[in-house]
């Protein structure tokens, strides 16, 4: 088994304490008008606290259909809001559903437990917008986005929704051209970046903040978002898998594509290997090890790795005291599936 190296030098840091939240006391200067009770219900039903563009983006999307918010953007940008947008349209209230699990409310089949989907798109290619946090007791890091068909990969698409949304949008006129239909995208573009920019939100797709975190980002995973563990002055808390991302992926490729099921356990072998690699890291402190595992696994996709991603995961989370990421994926991993992700159907 060819290795990467037992652990990661020490200078790739200590956990973020998120940066984005100190840079959200610069960028949410004017708080939104949503009232308290039904921001501590979003809070509440979903465990997490929410970022004021999340606030801020919704009474937009408000001025910009009063009736339907939730589907303002959807006949310029195919873009719908769901997941928490739709506690504020108070469409839990009206659900055929009598127990919804928020924790798998718009939870697309590649998303990660610190992947919380806010915007559906195309269903095509099932691309959506979310936020991405390092930790569930913390704000979100950045806005990534997904296209479930084509993979796991998830893009950073800057640290607030108007800076994603406005990527999306900016896309959109590339492709349209000079187009006489491009003019009320352009009229959307001019709403939006206005009150981004009278609000101070930044329209970069890569602020200053996640260029930082990036910095203490301990590896990129098969995502590419990068998971960020703590790593103490002496570098525990992390060491690199015995294999790289490409040879993992073979032997992945090797179990699914085995031709029997003796074949596929004969397969099975270098990953159980490194589960003993695991075991020892965790011994030893380094959570981030079995973590990096576990979300590889989960990334790939098949069904026969859930086991070991059910075994390797939530033990991760809970040992790095994000058990709320380990509550999603047991039920994520229960109820994995690509379609009818609406959980408050009407």
């Amino acid at each position: 088994m060819a290795g990467r190296g037992k652990r990661k030098a020490a200078s790739r840091g200590t956990e973020s304490k998120n940066p984005v939240a100190e840079d959200g006391k610069k960028n949410r200067g004017e708080k939104s008008g949503v009232p308290e009770e039904l921001r501590q219900e979003v809070e509440d039903l979903y465990k997490l606290r929410m970022p004021e563009d999340f606030y801020h983006f919704w009474e937009f999307c408000e001025k910009q259909d009063s009736q339907n918010p939730c589907e303002a953007l959807k006949s310029s940008l195919g873009l719908q809001l769901v997941g928490p947008f739709d506690i504020l349209a108070g469409k839990h209230k009206g659900t055929k559903t009598s127990e919804p699990n928020y924790l798998l409310h718009w939870r697309y089949f590649y998303d990660p437990p610190e992947f919380q989907t806010i915007v559906s798109g195309d269903p095509e290619t099932l691309s959506h917008l979310g936020y991405f946090r390092d930790s569930p007791d913390e704000l979100p890091v950045f806005i990534g986005e997904n296209e479930a068909k084509n993979g796991c990969s998830v893009v950073q698409m800057g640290n607030n929704v108007f800076s994603a949304v406005n990527l999306v949008l900016s896309r959109r006129l590339k492709e349209m051209g000079n187009r006489t239909q491009s003019r009320g995208l352009k009229e959307l573009e001019t709403k939006l970046t206005t009150v981004a920019k009278k609000l101070g939100y930044s329209l970069e797709q890569k602020t200053k903040e996640m260029k930082q975190r990036d910095r203490k980002v301990a590896t990129r995973t098969f995502h590419g978002a990068g998971l960020v563990v703590p790593i103490d002055k002496a570098g525990v808390g992390y060491r690199e898998l015995p294999e790289t991302d490409g040879s993992l992926k073979k032997i992945c490729k090797a179990i699914v594509e085995a031709p029997t099921d003796e074949a596929r356990m004969k397969a099975f072998a270098p990953i159980q290997e490194i589960i003993t690699y695991v075991q020892f890291a965790n011994d030893e402190c380094d959570y981030g090890m079995g973590y990096e595992l576990g979300i590889d696994l989960f990334c790939y996709g098949s069904h026969y790795f859930h086991k070991v991603v059910q075994q390797l995961l939530p033990l991760a989370y809970k040992l790095l005291k994000r058990q709320l990421f380990a509550e999603i994926i047991e039920v994520h991993l229960a109820n994995r599936k690509w379609n009818d992700l609406d959980q408050l159907p009407v």
